[in-house]
């Protein structure tokens, strides 16, 4: 009885025992993308701005198609998102003691799954790719690969984006009153008040244009080495991707890392 289990068992770890068609989740880390910080500069008279960078690596998560029923290639359909948090602050300047009281921004970005929040650049990709698996294996597959990689990535909270919000009418009319009070020095402190208040209302336009920036999208591509793991019978398939990604579109204050990973896991029939 022994020995037929076994040679049950053996019989059943050398049939394949990948899938047809596979559809999983995965955290989708990135590695290399740096932001540059703005310099602090003024956006108009008595409030400045000025942004933080960020490097490192960037937190994301994605989702994955696979079909495994042509002969000699494999077809995969991933979407990936990756994010980075960076800080970004209005100055008011306060004519009394020549102080600047801070104004972070907190920010919605339109196009991506994200509430108000600390700035981010968000990065998001579709992929298209085919691979060749090496299929002698019976548990695990391994494969090489690449495709077409559509990107949309988010615009940067930058100064020339701030400066640009200035010409709104309400906005400019705060400024030019809260200057003009300035000529009487009785008057500083009402002029401060008005700077603090033009410099909320400009917070205030920030975070509705930027609602309106949306993402912006190109076109590039990708080379992947991967393999997947899978028993037999059980419908539950483990994968792990490395991606280089090459082409894009970024926003000039980004410097794209090209390395991204895929842990995931999935349900395979």
């Amino acid at each position: 009885m022994n020995c037929k289990i076994l040679i049950a068992a053996a019989a059943l770890l050398a049939t394949q025992s990948f899938a047809i068609i596979g559809i999983g989740a995965h955290y989708n880390p990135g590695f290399g993308t740096t932001l540059k910080a703005g310099e602090k500069g003024p956006v108009s008279d008595g409030i400045s701005f000025s942004h933080e960078g960020a490097d490192g690596m960037m937190q994301g998560f994605g989702f994955k198609l696979w079909v495994d029923l042509l002969p000699i290639i494999d077809i995969e359909g991933t979407f990936n998102v990756r994010f980075g948090s960076y800080d970004a602050s209005l100055y008011v300047k306060n004519p009394v003691d020549q102080s600047e009281t801070e104004i972070p921004l907190e920010i919605e970005l339109g196009g991506t799954p994200f509430g108000m929040a600390n700035p981010k650049f968000v990065t998001m990709n579709g992929d298209i790719s085919i691979t060749y698996p090496i299929t002698t294996l019976p548990i695990i597959r391994p494969y090489i690969g690449g495709g077409l990689t559509i990107f949309a990535n988010s615009f940067v909270l930058n100064h020339p984006f701030v400066a640009s919000l200035i010409d709104d009418p309400t906005i400019a009319g705060m400024i030019q009153d809260a200057v003009a009070s300035g000529a009487d020095p009785a008057l500083a402190q009402q002029q401060a008040d008005k700077f603090q208040e033009a410099g909320e209302a400009l917070k205030k336009r920030v975070q509705d244009q930027a609602m309106d920036e949306g993402v912006k999208t190109s076109i590039g591509g990708h080379a992947l080495i991967g393999v997947r793991a899978k028993l037999p019978i059980i419908p539950i398939a483990a994968y792990f991707n490395t991606k280089f990604y090459f082409g894009g579109d970024y926003p000039e204050e980004i410097d794209p890392g090209i390395v991204t990973l895929e842990l995931g896991l999935g349900f395979a029939i």
